[in-house]
């Protein structure tokens, strides 16, 4: 039997996030609050983004629930681009600022534009460098009666210093095979937990290999342990065949909570120790 060192990683869904903190931040207006480099144009806003502008967002614009940095050529450097815009459902039209079932539909909304505006699947863009966000009205404009929602691929997720540039269209960036490594996740330090993610076409421990499917949508959680275990044990076969079954080797594994799972998520992921 080959040796195996498994080393658990509880964390938050990198997308999830997206969705997260702007559910958890209490709106506000003002430039600081919607946007670093913010448009006077779009400053509370009632009007729908849009669709396919490229903006240069940072991690701080990208936690906040609203957004009015100002618009870029996507022929210039931008580290995000705007792929799904609309109305919210007549269901959502009453509901709260920070309504949890809002930020509920939206997860739902751009996850799944997400995966078909990149040409992929669930499973690829969660071991890939880039991410979504979604923004909805400022605070001000939605007691005007604004309902639009926006969702933004970025080049980065929620662990991210800073952003990495995006091409002039990220449209169908992983149709036709294997992306190649320099939008693949991989991860520099001695365990997953407390490395920095990185793309793998640089110097890397740890490649994010496979995932596993551990419920349908409407499943109940299956509890913490189970998760774990369940993953543990697929990454384990996963990572080994990835590896060829060598005699000895280590993976890591990233296993998510209830909160994730009712938000939407139902995956973990498995990651390989090799600087391959």
């Amino acid at each position: 039997m080959p040796h195996v060192r498994a080393l658990a990683v509880p964390l938050l869904l990198p997308l999830l996030l997206a969705v997260a903190a702007p559910l958890l931040l209490g709106g506000c207006t003002g430039d600081t609050a919607q946007g670093t480099n913010a448009d006077p144009a779009q400053l509370d806003s009632v009007e729908t983004p849009e669709l396919g502008a490229c903006r240069v967002l940072t991690p701080d614009d990208v936690a906040q629930p609203t957004n009015a940095t100002r618009v870029v050529d996507c022929g210039q450097p931008h580290t995000a681009q705007t792929y799904a815009v609309g109305e919210l459902p007549s269901s959502l039209q009453d509901a709260d600022y920070d309504s949890k079932d809002l930020g509920a539909w939206a997860y739902r909304t751009c996850s799944k534009k997400f995966m078909g505006f990149l040409g992929a699947d669930e499973s690829l863009v969660m071991r890939t460098v880039v991410s979504w966000a979604w923004f909805r009205p400022s605070e001000k404009a939605w007691n005007d009666g604004a309902r639009w929602y926006r969702c933004d691929v970025v080049g980065g997720g929620d662990q991210s210093k800073q952003y990495i540039d995006l091409p002039q269209d990220a449209k169908g960036l992983f149709l036709g095979g294997k992306p190649v490594d320099g939008w693949l996740v991989c991860a520099s330090g001695d365990t997953v937990a407390g490395s920095v993610k990185i793309p793998c076409s640089q110097k890397h421990d740890w490649r994010a290999v496979t995932t596993i499917k551990l419920g349908d949508e409407g499943d109940p959680y299956p509890g913490d342990r189970l998760v774990q275990v369940r993953t543990r044990d697929f990454c384990t076969e996963s990572v080994g065949a990835w590896l060829g079954y060598p005699v000895s080797y280590d993976i890591g594994y990233t296993w998510f909570h209830e909160a994730e799972w009712q938000a939407g998520n139902r995956r973990s992921v498995c990651w390989a120790k090799t600087d391959q």
